[in-house]
């Protein structure tokens, strides 16, 4: 338990009158409205408004001098709440009431980003363009023209940020509370805007944005970078940045979850006799022997050279597939080496002429056609 005498600077004989006023002058002084963004700062108002909450309390602050504990809920009120409790709503006119609002949060965006296979692979950091609203340079996000007196509290709430209003019922007199509708919330107005950005207080730009991948991401996944969102308004926090990852396709790998697949060509003659192949990891090329008498689509692994796993040790395999190639055209040589190959191991193949063959049959025709045209009485048969 704090020493809440201290928080607040007074004796431990001081007066409620000399309790009030010590808050008073330290409130005002660590208020978050007066500290945007100071941590501090505001741990410290929410260490001296719990202090008043049990000293001005005359039963809390008994068990506290007796005890050093006023149970287990020190505190019964929001810090705010006591605030507004002692400074009347509005503190003396600087607006700093409970109702108002503290500026508004900025938006989140999402985007799509592209990565290549090496980069999910090594986990690297990427850039990442976006267009997001940052705070206007001119006026620092305040929204009124620099130098000038154009922001004033809400003539409508007294900066408050919410109206409230009364009315009768069958059971009494109903309280009300609302937003403002001058100011929307802000506690204050613009009377001179900001001849940059118009008044809003931000402003479009094109930015990149850091996104550090986890080793082994794939496509599909969102990842999420805090605070790269839009800018806040009045002080409020910046929105989230959500990135959709995307895959680019690669020359040489499909993906299977943690493995990478490649698909290697061998020839007819490779497949049935065997061979030795160099064969694309991410880190270089790997031997990798091929057995005789290998048949299409079989599979050989390279154990541990594929992604790593997703937030897990170890990695997968990378899944080489023969794919076996039967050539398109044949010379004549190997033509009648193959036809031989056939007639050893009793396959049927269809007869084929070669081209020195089709040829002479070319123009034996056209000879003979010659022929008949010498001879009278003779003519071409249909």
């Amino acid at each position: 338990m704090p020493d809440y005498y201290a928080l607040l600077g007074v004796e431990r004989t001081a007066s409620a009158g000399d309790i009030k006023s010590a808050y008073r002058r330290l409130a005002l002084k660590y208020h978050p409205d007066r500290n945007p963004g100071d941590k501090a700062a505001e741990d410290k108002f929410k260490q001296i408004n719990e202090a008043y909450a049990v000293l001005s309390d005359d039963e809390k602050r008994g068990r506290y001098d007796r005890y050093g504990t006023v149970g287990d809920a020190p505190v019964g009120m929001d810090i705010f709440d006591i605030f507004a409790s002692v400074f009347g709503g509005s503190a003396g006119g600087m607006g700093m009431g409970r109702g108002r609002t503290r500026g508004h949060p900025g938006e989140d965006l999402e985007v799509e980003v592209q990565v290549t296979l090496e980069q999910a692979w090594a986990g690297e950091t990427v850039q990442v363009p976006i267009e997001r609203m940052e705070s206007c340079e001119h006026c620092h996000g305040e929204r009124a023209e620099p130098g000038s007196n154009g922001k004033h509290d809400c003539p409508t709430c007294g900066g408050v940020g919410q109206v409230r209003s009364q009315a009768q019922s069958l059971f009494g007199t109903v309280m009300t509370t609302r937003t403002c509708p001058e100011c929307r919330g802000d506690g204050q107005v613009i009377t001179e805007p900001c001849t940059v950005c118009a008044g809003r207080g931000r402003q479009a730009r094109q930015t990149e944005v850091d996104l550090p991948l986890p080793k082994g991401i794939d496509g599909g996944y969102r990842l999420r970078v805090p605070q790269a969102g839009n800018a806040g308004v009045d002080g409020g926090p910046k929105g989230d940045l959500y990135v959709y990852v995307a895959m680019a396709q690669h020359p040489h790998f499909t993906r299977d979850s943690d493995d990478l697949v490649h698909e290697l060509e061998i020839g007819i003659a490779q497949a049935a006799l065997g061979g030795s192949f160099e064969v694309p990891t991410m880190e270089g090329t790997e031997p990798l022997a091929i057995p005789s008498g290998t048949q299409p689509m079989t599979e050989f692994r390279l154990r541990g050279r594929g992604m790593p796993r997703l937030r897990q040790s170890g990695r997968g395999d990378i899944v080489v597939v023969a794919k076996v190639v039967v050539p398109t055209r044949l010379e004549n040589e190997a033509r009648e080496h193959l036809e031989a190959y056939a007639a050893e191991v009793g396959e049927v193949i269809d007869e084929h002429e070669t081209v020195g063959e089709k040829v002479r049959g070319l123009f034996g025709k056209i000879k003979d056609r010659l022929h008949r045209d010498d001879v009278p009485g003779t003519e071409p048969a249909n």
